[in-house]
């Protein structure tokens, strides 16, 4: 927690040093309050001394004023300091989850990352700026109270020695039993928006199953079940604070009690008791407070530790190759696994790939089929090191994939996932992501090649048609079109589609595969498949089964020798 303020708070130092500079200030005039109110009603009321009252009237307004000062000050300071924290903490926590595997990101729900980034961050802002003025400010006031107290009266200063104790041991139980109360508050936050953001992406099959009553229902229950678990706080911290303001009011009762027969002894005046009092008053707010901000911290330990758990996630893919793409010779790119075999980290049971071997040539185009489960997505995840293998090499152009750089490796494939992912604005803008400096000829002429151009013109807006959020405003087959135009308009030297034209006709495929050769002349192509009439053409075909190699060669060799793509196809033409 400490090593997280420090880095993230350095660059902003003068403010963190400013800050306790300017509560020091305020702390202080509130101070020296106390002993100018006891010479008002000793020297200036007890006996009538009017200019007494006015000169010590204006000093106390000239104190207040520069404690304002103070006060004003050390907000401004550590309210910066806070903000700037808070933005640079986002921001290099984006990054960080920007930066992770695939195997990393398996660990952390997407409304958990989205839970840390905001609600967790916030809280750690939020303690930032409050430490940076209460931290200072309860010491000081706790310190210079019982210096000035003990300078008035040692003996009945001597009452905080019996108050101190039970209020120290309050605050110790509110932040030892407060913490793992927030931690189990974070954590049904967590489930609270897996539900929220699963319902928000998935509202048509929701509405299609007609499950609209049942999801009320589970949503309810996350809700209550958090609900239940702030009340439990509460209750908890409800507690404690009553008991803190008990022994408060006792202190100042056992004060005025003794202070009494203290003035009636002539050991002490009157204002010397009011004085008393209200160093015993700013003692005892301090120690109140000190709950405060121990509940604060405890909370924000807990948001603390979520981030870390993802700033200190150790990368399984390093970035630790130097080669650049531009080292490598143009045109399409040669392709090769070396008896790669992979498991996915944490899995039990066979690898879900074992023992693969095959290579591609430049320029060659290459499917790969098999049943669900084989392997045949894992496979091309590999090629841009979304994982690494366990055994094996993967080779790109005559090296391994570890040895380019990341950047530069990703930077040769032009890649249309599974799924279809669009993205907040434009079609334009969506298909510029393959090429940011792309002019409006260039991104007319690729959305041609992927056959899109037709269905855009047909908007009213046409390239400048909005785009929903994951492209819910689109048909899957138009946003596979559009996937494909953006990953074409990267000119990749290795182009993989990833069962990427499994929503559109046969005749729409087949223009759209005559419009790849003509845009990316030369490109070597991985494509996996279903349909026997897309992979029939390829000039090798991968047959997968259980993570296995069970066939590879043309279409023809294929129907002789490989009986799981010869019951494929039996299957199709049937």
């Amino acid at each position: 927690m400490l090593k997280l303020f420090y880095r993230y708070l350095k660059p902003y130092k003068w403010m963190v040093f400013l800050a306790p500079v300017f509560m020091i200030v305020e702390v202080t005039m509130e101070l020296v309050q106390p002993r100018f109110m006891a010479r008002i009603i000793d020297k200036g009321i007890a006996k009538g001394d009017l200019r007494c009252i006015w000169i010590t009237s204006l000093i106390m307004l000239g104190t207040t004023a520069v404690g304002m000062i103070g006060g004003v000050g050390c907000t401004i300071f550590s309210s910066i300091a806070a903000q700037y924290f808070g933005t640079d903490l986002r921001e290099a926590l984006f990054k960080k989850v920007l930066g992770l595997s695939f195997a990393e990101t398996n660990r952390f729900s997407t409304a958990s990352m989205i839970t840390r980034l905001t609600q967790d961050v916030q809280q750690v802002q939020q303690m930032i700026g409050m430490a940076l003025r209460m931290l200072v400010r309860q010491p000081f006031m706790l310190i210079g109270g019982i210096s000035m107290a003990m300078h008035i009266h040692p003996k009945l200063a001597l009452i905080l020695l019996v108050l101190i104790p039970p209020l120290v041991i309050l605050v110790l139980i509110i932040f030892k039993y407060s913490r793992p109360m927030f931690m189990s508050v974070q954590t049904k936050t967590d489930a609270l928006n897996a539900v929220l953001q699963e319902n928000l992406t998935g509202v048509r099959v929701v509405k299609a199953f007609v499950r609209e009553e049942y999801e009320n229902e589970k949503f309810g229950d996350a809700n209550k079940t958090l609900a239940d678990q702030h009340i439990r706080t509460a209750r908890f911290m409800s507690g404690m604070m009553p008991a803190m303001m008990f022994l408060m009011n006792l202190g100042i009762l056992a004060v005025l009690w003794i202070g009494g027969w203290t003035v009636r002894r002539g050991e002490l005046s009157v204002g010397e008791v009011v004085a008393m009092v209200t160093y015993i008053t700013q003692i005892l707010f301090s120690f109140m407070f000190a709950s405060f901000i121990m509940t604060d911290i405890a909370r924000s330990k807990v948001s603390a530790e979520r981030i870390n758990e993802v700033l200190d996630s150790e990368v399984s893919v390093r970035n630790d190759g130097t080669l650049k793409a531009e080292a490598t010779t143009g045109g399409g790119a040669s392709v090769a696994f070396d008896h790669v075999t992979f498991r996915y980290p944490g899995a039990s049971g066979p690898a879900i790939l074992q023992d693969i071997s095959f290579e591609l040539k430049p320029g060659e185009t290459m499917a790969i089929m098999g049943s669900t489960g084989s392997g045949k997505s894992t496979l091309v995840h590999l090629l841009p090191r979304f994982y690494d293998v366990d055994s094996g090499s993967v080779i790109i152009d005559g090296h391994n994939v570890q040895e380019y750089e990341l950047s530069e490796l990703r930077s040769l494939m032009g890649m249309v996932l599974q799924e279809s992912v669009l993205f907040s604005g434009t079609i334009a803008e969506n298909i510029r992501w393959g090429n940011p400096d792309a002019t409006d000829e260039q991104v007319v002429e690729v959305a041609q090649a992927a056959q899109a151009h037709g269905f855009i013109t047909n908007f009213k807006e046409g390239f400048k048609t909005i785009v929903g959020q994951r492209g819910v405003t689109l048909s899957g087959g138009q946003k596979q079109r559009l996937s494909i135009a953006r990953a074409l308009l990267k000119k990749p030297r290795l182009l993989i589609l990833d069962d990427s034209t499994s929503a559109l006709d046969g005749t729409t495929e087949q223009k759209l595969r005559a419009g790849i050769r003509e845009w990316c002349k030369g490109v070597t192509v991985i494509q996996i498949a279903q349909r026997i009439s897309t992979v029939k053409n390829a000039d090798k075909i991968l047959v997968l089964q259980d993570g296995k190699i069970v066939g590879l060669g043309t279409h023809d060799e294929l129907s002789k020798t490989c009986r799981v793509y010869q019951e494929i196809v039996e299957s199709q033409e049937s």
